[in-house]
């Protein structure tokens, strides 16, 4: 037998059932929620030294601004006009500095059942960049939100919601709510259209197992929600912050202010204050990356349950 005559078919016949094997493996692999090594390669790269903390119009928010435009590309969300950016100016409020060309990036998931009515999931990227030659990294805050909001848009793009989700990234949180303050005053969509927001602002620093779902004093009827979905949760789900019966009221504390003063109801989930909150500390190397993991993980369920349920939100929110 002249072997060499056929060795051409037979390699041709090996890669063939090669990659046949390969694409099985691939399609009955098991979906994950959460993509473990992703998740936290994403908050250690948003937080390394290289984005030197992100500050709104410096080149390692630009940096930033990439990454996230890059993946919002890569799940195929979809886009409003003719992309992911939308350029605002800002000032402070406090110290009267003034931003220019500050971006969010917008993108969305149709939902199979109400494609107009959306749950707007976001979180905001910037940070306080280089004070004093020491960078803040911001870890927790919020390369943690902006790394739990694209493990969202993963988790979504696989598992279509039956209502259509907002996902933004905001620029300019620690000036003053700048980008989310922009965008409930030039909304992609109208405002009515926005059943509720959830926030995700410093979700992985903490050694307590403890994630707070800040919002349900001043809209009641989403906590017994809220506490389905985290039943089995590996975390603790508490409620609070949101009232004047605690140290801090949280109501306006982040991005979820914005929307909270439109009358959009909101969730917001945090972490209590700690001591690297705000400074050079905050850094991959101080966070907890199991209960950030299982932080994702419950926050993505949530948002589950609450596009399974939206009907009760709206029904709820129209009482009030």
């Amino acid at each position: 037998m002249n072997l060499f005559k056929y060795t051409p078919i037979c390699v041709f016949l090996l890669l063939f059932l090669t990659n046949c094997d390969q694409q099985v493996r691939d399609y009955t692999e098991e979906f994950t929620i959460v993509d473990e090594q992703q998740l936290l390669a994403d908050i250690e790269y948003l937080a390394s030294d290289e984005l030197e903390g992100r500050l709104p119009g410096t080149e390692g928010n630009r940096m930033a601004q990439d990454f996230i435009e890059d993946r919002f590309r890569h799940y195929d969300l979809s886009a409003f006009n003719s992309g992911y950016r939308y350029t605002f100016d800002h000032t402070n409020p406090r110290t009267g500095v003034t931003f220019e060309d500050a971006v969010n990036l917008i993108g969305y998931i149709e939902g199979t059942d109400n494609p107009d009515r959306f749950i707007v999931l976001t979180a905001h990227y910037d940070h306080l960049g280089v004070q004093d030659g020491e960078i803040y990294n911001g870890a927790d805050d919020n390369a943690s939100g902006t790394s739990g909001l694209l493990a969202a848009i993963r988790y979504f793009s696989q598992e279509q919601p039956e209502n259509s989700i907002l996902f933004i990234a905001f620029d300019a949180e620690e000036q003053g709510l700048g980008g989310a303050r922009h965008f409930v005053e030039n909304p992609v969509v109208p405002l009515e259209q926005m059943v509720m927001n959830v926030n995700m602002d410093m979700i992985s620093t903490n050694f307590e197992d403890e994630l707070y779902a800040v919002g349900t004093y001043h809209y009641p009827y989403l906590k017994p929600l809220v506490e389905e979905a985290a039943t089995d949760a590996n975390i603790s789900v508490l409620f609070g912050y949101d009232s004047d019966e605690w140290p801090q009221d949280w109501t306006l504390a982040s991005d979820h202010g914005a929307f909270h003063e439109k009358g959009i109801p909101f969730i917001y989930f945090g972490v209590e204050d700690h001591e690297h909150y705000h400074q050079p500390t905050d850094t991959f190397e101080n966070i907890n990356p199991d209960f950030f993991v299982n932080a994702v993980k419950t926050i993505i369920g949530v948002v589950e349950h609450l596009d399974k349920n939206l009907d009760i939100v709206v029904e709820e929110s129209e009482r009030f």
